[in-house]
């Protein structure tokens, strides 16, 4: 078989693309420095998400546009690092499901710093020491993640993105199975895998941690003790993998936000999605009817309701906060007056928001 001409045939399309490559990302910082001096944001969810929509249109194949977004993800991170050095913090340590969430949607390029707690990115970003964080807020599994809801109740911060990755869990440990004694891990992945442990490890103590990969740390350090986590951490960390895939069910999915001080504006083509935070306050005591009374003013207007969840308020007894998601942007004119609406009653409706719908 003679290779050498097809060969020659990739390497001149190889100079044609790093050529394109280098006179877009030239482009790019030219864009920056527009977005600078005007004050803009570096990155633009929607920005995004229509180039995202744009080459896949485009796409004849073979190349399957899962594989294509991935290229242009790094295109897109090597664009924003040459328009202006991006921080990126995340729920650490290094290795976490969440650092591979902020990988997924920032890229190579950015730097990341990991942060002990929730709270910790929400004040990192409230106070200029990151751009962007990105933290779990809910798993198809154990639902939604408290602290994260919770933070959202005194933080101004907007939601600008959000993320979905797969979670598959690896039982990581120095010790075989039958000597592990105990198992750390994040609460969540913890009573993600809780058939497999109950039938497995049915008497080992298990022990909640600060994240995944902080179990990690701990296993690798203590005889007869296994972490809960990705299998990214076990080889970050230099962990035997005992067991793969234990997780429960195997559509195990987690989905992340990225907090921003500015909001994302309007995708269009119906992949909006917007977070509010409402509070009935003493309506919800007098109407025994009040919750559907918030709900009517969206319901009216064609909004699609998607997620509805209530929190403590834990201001007094039997308080609650709705989180809700709902379809469309905050500045849609429907949006608009349903809001209206709802602030006639509601002591509180507080826009968390909007961001593309497709992760």
């Amino acid at each position: 078989m003679d290779l050498a001409p097809i060969r020659s045939q990739i390497d001149s399309l190889d100079r044609q693309i790093v050529e394109l490559l280098n006179q877009r990302l030239a482009l790019a910082a030219e864009i920056g420095k527009l977005k600078r001096s005007q004050g803009g944001q570096i990155y633009v969810a929607e920005r995004e998400d229509a180039v995202f929509r744009k080459v896949s249109e485009l796409n004849a194949g073979p190349i399957r546009n899962d594989a294509l977004k991935a290229i242009y993800r790094e295109i897109m991170s090597a664009a924003i690092a040459l328009e202006k050095p991006l921080l990126i913090s995340y729920l650490g340590p290094e290795a976490t499901n969440t650092h591979a969430a902020a990988m997924k949607k920032f890229g190579a390029s950015v730097d990341y710093h990991a942060m002990p707690t929730i709270a910790d990115l929400f004040t990192a970003v409230e106070k200029g020491e990151a751009d962007y964080a990105v933290i779990p807020i809910e798993n198809s599994t154990e639902g939604s993640v408290r602290e994260a809801l919770d933070c959202f109740v005194e933080s101004d911060l907007k939601i600008v993105a959000q993320i979905y990755i797969e979670i598959t869990h690896a039982l990581i440990s120095n010790a075989p199975l039958e000597r592990i004694e105990k198992v750390y891990s994040k609460d969540q992945a913890l009573a993600q895998c809780r058939h497999w442990l109950q039938r497995h490890l049915p008497h080992a103590q298990l022990i909640d941690a600060p994240s995944t990969s902080r179990a990690v740390q701990i296993a690798k350090e203590t005889g007869g003790v296994a972490a809960i986590a990705s299998e990214l951490a076990a080889q970050y960390y230099g962990v035997p993998v005992v067991a793969r895939n234990i997780q429960d069910k195997a559509d195990n999915t987690t989905r992340f936000f990225v907090l921003g001080k500015k909001p994302s504006g309007p995708v269009g083509h119906g992949r909006d999605m917007t977070s509010f935070l409402i509070s009935l306050g003493d309506e919800a005591a007098s109407h025994s009817g009040a919750l559907l009374r918030m709900l009517m003013p969206l319901a009216e207007r064609g909004i699609n309701l998607s997620k509805i969840e209530s929190r403590p308020s834990k201001k007094r007894p039997w308080d609650y906060y709705f989180f809700i998601d709902v379809t469309g942007h905050f500045e849609d004119p429907k949006m608009k007056q349903a809001l209206s609406e709802l602030k006639a009653f509601c002591p509180m409706v507080k826009w968390m928001g909007s961001y593309p719908s497709v992760a």
